[in-house]
C-alpha cells in the first residue's frame, strides 16, 4: 500500500471519530446528555440520570468500536510496509490517544453514577428512619 492510501485511511478514521463526536454533541435530547469532565453536567431529573448514563455509555461503546475498526484498518496497511513494527506502534499510539478522551468521559460517568446511587441510598435510608420513628 502506498503512503497516499495510508493517509486516506487515517483521514477516514479521523473523520469517523469527528462524526461520532459531533453526533454525541448534537443529540436531540441535550437535557439528558452528559459531557466530558471539563463541562460535566448532570441530568435535570434524578430519575432520568440512569437512562442518560446508559445512553452515554452506548455512545462511548460505539466510539470505541469505531476507533477499534480504524486501528484494524491501519494495521492492515502496516503489514504492507517494510517497517511493520514502527507502523504498528504508531497505530497503537494513535488508538491510545483516541481512547483517552473516552476514558475520561467514562470516569466522569462512573462518578455521576456513584453520586446518584449514594443519593438514592440516602433517600431510602431517610424513608426507613422516618417509618421507624412513626412506630411506637
Amino acid at each position: 500500500m502506498t503512503r497516499r492510501h495510508l493517509r486516506g485511511v487515517c483521514v477516514l478514521a479521523l473523520s469517523l471519530c469527528g462524526v461520532w463526536g459531533a453526533h454525541a454533541q448534537t443529540a436531540p435530547d441535550k437535557a439528558l446528555q452528559l459531557e466530558a469532565p471539563a463541562g460535566v453536567t448532570l441530568a435535570p431529573a434524578p430519575d432520568a440520570l440512569p437512562e442518560a448514563i446508559t445512553r452515554q455509555r452506548q455512545v462511548l461503546a460505539e466510539q470505541r468500536s469505531a476507533i477499534g475498526q480504524t486501528e484494524a484498518a491501519q494495521q492492515l496497511v502496516c503489514w504492507q510496509k517494510f517497517a511493520v513494527n514502527a507502523c504498528l506502534s504508531d497505530a497503537r499510539r494513535a488508538r491510545r490517544q483516541a481512547l483517552e478522551p473516552l476514558r475520561q468521559q467514562e470516569l466522569a460517568l462512573n462518578a455521576q453514577e456513584r453520586q446518584w446511587r449514594t443519593e438514592q441510598r440516602e433517600i431510602r435510608l431517610q424513608g426507613k428512619s422516618s417509618d421507624l420513628r412513626d412506630q411506637p
